[in-house]
């Protein structure tokens, strides 16, 4: 076994003894097919209001702008599907990826100690950790390191793991052994397309993110077009419906993380506890989640939204 095999293998092996569920490895290059796609979907406004997706594009596609001398991306997955979902089937329906923690701080501490295990058995590796927030392509990597397709609803499907996971990656300045990508398993499926209620996946593998629920709820700033009323299913933060409907989501296994847990009565609130949310309950609530990237004012007027249905 050559060096940088074995160096790869004892990364991945740390990396699930971490809690990652799954760890994959591919070589930095120009992400050339990526970059076009890219600037296609910017070019037709795609983006909406996020205007941060232009921002540093060189960046997004080839990772030794953010690395000089980069030379792997170490991919890694952690499932977030929850043992329990909202008993209230009258509220308002948040997105499962918020019901614990914030998952940037709980997979950026898992990648340091990822990092911190390279340098003592490996030696002194220069690398950065990035989840998310970052001008990295987290699905083109984790797609090129074998650890899943990118669907028609442009998600990433594992299909140990299924879509309800979240990615973050190491990217060093070691070389190791690389994998190989997994082909496409979506067939002739359309069932996240015709499951979309606001038309957001206007082709396969193509999501126009200004139509997205996810968008709306979140991203979007000021009020939500009238237009939409009536098509959010009840969503006041994020969505799902999509990831729902995937036959790849069948037989997932809940997440064995407890930092994405939900905090305090998030899945006991019935539809006139967020209606009677105050700010000061909010705080507390959602101190450590996701949620707070809408902020009090945001989710009050999602609500708002939703009565006009």
């Amino acid at each position: 076994m050559s060096i940088q095999k074995t160096h790869s293998e004892k990364i991945k092996s740390h990396a699930l003894e971490l809690g990652f569920d799954a760890c994959g490895i591919s070589r930095v290059r120009f992400l050339e097919e990526d970059s076009k796609k890219l600037g296609e979907w910017l070019e037709k406004d795609m983006h909406g209001e996020m205007s941060y997706m232009a921002n540093y594009f060189e960046k997004r596609t080839n990772p030794e702008e953010l690395l000089p001398g980069a030379k792997s991306v170490i991919s890694v997955l952690l499932n977030y599907f929850p043992a329990e979902e909202q008993k209230d089937l009258a509220a308002p329906v948040i997105s499962k990826y918020a019901y614990g923690n914030d998952y940037h701080f709980v997979i950026k501490r898992k990648l340091k100690e990822l990092l911190g295990f390279i340098h003592r058995e490996i030696g002194e590796v220069t690398g950065r950790a990035f989840v998310d927030s970052a001008p990295v392509l987290d699905r083109a990597w984790a797609r090129n390191a074998g650890l899943g397709w990118i669907g028609k609803n442009t998600m990433l499907i594992s299909k140990e793991h299924g879509s309800f996971v979240f990615i973050g990656e190491l990217i060093i300045d070691l070389e190791l052994s690389a994998d190989i990508p997994v082909k496409d398993y979506c067939g002739n499926c359309t069932m996240c397309i015709d499951a979309c209620p606001t038309g957001a996946i206007v082709q396969p593998y193509v999501m126009n993110g200004s139509k997205c629920i996810s968008y709306f709820t979140i991203e979007k700033k000021g009020e939500i077009p009238d237009q939409f009323k009536g098509k959010f299913r009840n969503r006041l933060f994020g969505c799902d419906i999509c990831q729902d409907v995937c036959p790849w989501n069948r037989k997932i296994r809940p997440h064995k993380i407890k930092e994405f847990n939900p905090e305090g009565r998030l899945l006991e609130m019935e539809k006139e506890d967020w209606n009677y949310l105050g700010e000061q309950e909010f705080q507390k609530i959602f101190r450590i989640s996701a949620l707070k990237r809408t902020g009090y004012d945001g989710l009050k007027r999602n609500l708002k939204f939703l009565e006009k249905a």
